[in-house]
């Protein structure tokens, strides 16, 4: 009896340890209708998930993307967070799948992105609902309202910033800039003031942002907990604003939320409340963050490049000489002559590259054809391409493609006068250039951004000189971030120390 229960144990281990292996091989050699991209899936599951995320401290384009291109060329495919993805630096592929939006690709994200951005947040809605949320942002974000009311208000908050920043012996500049965005467009949207406010509203996105590219992991302790934990201490803040709102039938239109409040109102609206609170919660995030990491690594990318910084000056001076008042507020007539600022801006989103991929899903078997592959086989009748399966994710990565040395002479190098060569002011991204999307989905806060970082250059240069005081160091896993923070000291030009002076207003 003993023998046979020996032999059924050893005969159940076995047919388990089969199946391991069988369902290991069918992870690692996928199905397809023909060719994949070259590359590897790693382990079942975690796929190569540990790799993609470990942390690069340098603005050059992380080791996972650049070893495989190495390896691989510009199209490989991976596995991420338990997803099959094809990752693309091609500039050709990434502007036809932005290009093929709602007909061959349509966005997609991870599952744990979903999980942190909400499942009704915009970016995993598609079609009529997308067009239509667009639609509504853009009453806030668009031209008009930039040019009749944002300018205003950005270069209002960004000269009283400053101001304050200056009265202090350091400041860290990311959480500072951080602070004074958030807090200028959350009054925007959702007329939210700190100073009378019993929730610290920030602080939950802070959370949230700490966790926010990390390994999803959801246990107390680690980066993606505390990322969810913030998410749902945000969500409840903003759940309690959307009843209080909805009851009071008589209260006045006065921010972005009443107007999402005013659509829900409608007999038949088109959006549900989860919709809108998720749609409020990612534009919150996604107002400040970005913008607050670009503006810092360029402080620290002008004052590490004086030649430049020089030139910033001129041209911001020369719009306050032309002042009847030298201390009267930026017009919309000034910030569209900033030539040299507009290229400054561009070089800054494009050495940052805050977003380290953009993701879209194959809605069917996709064959597009690689052209050294072409060349090597046209003699052969082969099918010369790789295939994009039905289900599989694609992830343009941006960083590859803005540091690649065959597009961008001295790719790490801060130049803004490469700009000179083409139309500074690109509006709907291209081939080469793709910091703020492209295609349908073109960020809908690419002009407000502009204009922040236009308006706070402006009031730096021409009123303050700086030195760095500590920090500085970035790190990207993938996201950037300054781990140590990046502190600095602001003196008023007049009130400037000759040691800051003999530095080009950097240490």
């Amino acid at each position: 009896m003993d023998s046979l229960v020996c032999v059924a144990v050893w005969a159940v281990t076995l047919a388990m340890v089969m199946a391991f292996i069988t369902w290991a091989y069918r992870w690692s050699h996928p199905k397809a209708s023909g060719r994949l991209p070259p590359g590897s899936l790693g382990l079942p599951l975690l796929g190569e998930t540990l790799q993609f995320f470990a942390p690069n401290p340098t603005c050059d384009v992380s080791p996972f993307v650049k070893e495989r291109l190495n390896r691989y060329g510009n199209i490989f495919k991976t596995s991420i967070v338990g997803r099959s993805v094809v990752v693309s630096a091609d500039p050709d592929l990434n502007y036809y799948v932005f290009q093929q939006e709602g007909k061959l690709f349509e966005s997609w994200y991870p599952d744990t992105f979903t999980e942190i951005f909400g499942r009704d947040n915009v970016g995993s809605l598609h079609g009529f609902m997308y067009k239509y949320l667009k639609t509504l942002v853009l009453r806030l974000y668009g031209q008009e309202n930039l040019r009749t009311v944002l300018l205003a208000d950005t270069d209002g908050a960004c000269r009283a910033s400053l101001a304050s920043w200056a009265s202090r012996p350091s400041v860290e500049l990311k959480d500072a800039i951080s602070t004074m965005i958030f807090d200028l467009t959350a009054k925007k949207l959702i007329s939210y003031e700190p100073s009378k406010s019993s929730e610290n509203l920030r602080n939950n996105f802070v959370a949230f942002i700490r966790g926010l590219i990390s390994f999803p992991v959801d246990i107390p302790g680690t980066a993606y907990h505390e990322c969810m934990q913030g998410r749902k201490n945000a969500m409840k803040v903003l759940k309690k604003m959307m009843r209080e709102r909805m009851a009071d039938a008589g209260r006045q239109g006065e921010d972005f939320f009443d107007v999402l409040i005013e659509e829900l109102r409608r007999e038949k609206p088109v959006m549900t409340e989860a919709i809108a609170l998720d749609l409020m919660f990612v534009l919150l995030f996604a107002s400040f963050e970005t913008t607050a990491l670009a503006l810092t690594l360029g402080v620290k990318l002008l004052a590490e490049n004086p030649r430049v910084l020089r030139a910033l000056t001129e041209e911001h001076e020369v719009i306050v000489r032309s002042r009847k008042d030298r201390d009267a507020g930026l017009t919309w007539a000034e910030y569209k002559s900033m030539t040299f600022t507009s290229q400054v801006i561009l070089e800054i989103v494009r050495l940052a590259n805050i977003v380290p991929g953009i993701f879209r899903k194959a809605l069917q078997d996709i064959e597009f054809k690689d052209f050294f592959y072409f060349l090597e086989n046209f003699m052969h009748p082969v099918d010369a391409g790789y295939t994009i399966p039905a289900g599989w994710g694609v992830m343009v990565c941006p960083p590859a493609v803005h540091l690649n040395p065959e597009i961008y002479e001295d790719p790490l190098a801060f130049d803004p006068w490469r700009w000179q060569q083409d139309k500074a002011e690109i509006t709907g991204g291209t081939k080469q250039f793709m910091a703020f999307g492209g295609g349908l989905r073109f960020c809908v806060g690419t002009d407000l951004s502009k204009v922040l970082m236009a308006t706070f250059i402006h009031s730096l240069v021409t009123k303050y000189s700086w030195r760095t005081i500590k920090g500085g160091n970035i790190v990207r896993t993938p996201g950037l971030s300054f781990p140590d923070g990046f502190h600095v000291q602001l003196f008023p030009k007049e009130l400037t120390p000759s040691s800051v002076l003999n530095t080009a207003c950097s240490v």
